[in-house]
């Protein structure tokens, strides 16, 4: 049986299970308090880091490594086009939110607000939430921008782009931190990725001391 070490809100094991979702990957997932460090955890993965996918002998951790295992392996739906420029493309908005919306919003923002308290490290930063939801604000507005000129954010097929970007923003929808009609664009296509089946089970998550908001699990928002 394949197992996903996973945390309900990371949006890397988001990430992971949306793509496990859409390629039908039956797997069994494990909830993992990552920073409790346990010993039999850091024995699969030394870094204490999830996701971590296991398949009988492999053990992959790093969602674009275990990403790229998958759609090698699992090539049914595809999640990058064949084509080379738009490969490149959805690898760039991949790292765009992996990386740059993640330093800027994401720690900023959700590690703040959540991470903070489940780990018991300290109080919110109010500097670092305001200058998080500053730079949220940027991001919708690129991703608006995009979505006026594409179907989907990398072209007009759905890819790992649109899985990652949506990972991002559904942790954030949880604690109700992202203002959707102020851009129609995202709030449209948000609309159709999240109604997508592979979505449905990471939107019924419930993390202890956190209620979502009542649209969070509306596919109709």
């Amino acid at each position: 049986m394949k197992k996903l070490y996973h945390f309900s809100l990371s949006p890397f094991c988001r990430k992971i299970r949306l793509i496990l979702g859409e390629k039908k990957i039956d797997v069994e997932l494990i909830e993992e308090r990552f920073w409790e460090k346990r010993v039999q955890f850091l024995k699969i993965n030394h870094a204490g880091e999830v996701p971590v996918f296991i398949e009988n002998e492999i053990i992959l951790s790093d969602s674009n490594a275990i990403f790229e295992y998958l759609e090698q392996k699992y090539k049914d739906p595809p999640l990058f086009p064949n084509n080379l420029e738009l490969k490149a493309e959805c690898r760039r908005l991949s790292n765009w939110f992996d990386t740059k919306f993640h330093k800027e919003v994401t720690e900023k923002v959700l590690y703040e607000r959540v991470y903070k308290k489940i780990m018991k490290t300290g109080y919110p930063n109010s500097e670092k939430i305001k200058s998080g939801l500053k730079s949220l604000k940027f991001h919708l507005d690129y991703l608006n921008w995009l979505l006026e000129r594409r179907k989907w954010i990398a072209c007009d097929l759905l890819t790992v782009s649109d899985f990652t970007a949506a990972s991002h923003l559904s942790s954030l929808d949880y604690i109700n931190d992202v203002n959707w009609d102020d851009f129609p664009n995202v709030k449209d296509w948000y609309s159709k990725i999240k109604s997508r089946p592979a979505f449905r089970p990471i939107l019924t998550d419930l993390l202890a001391g956190f209620i979502p908001p009542e649209h969070y699990n509306n596919l109709d928002f």
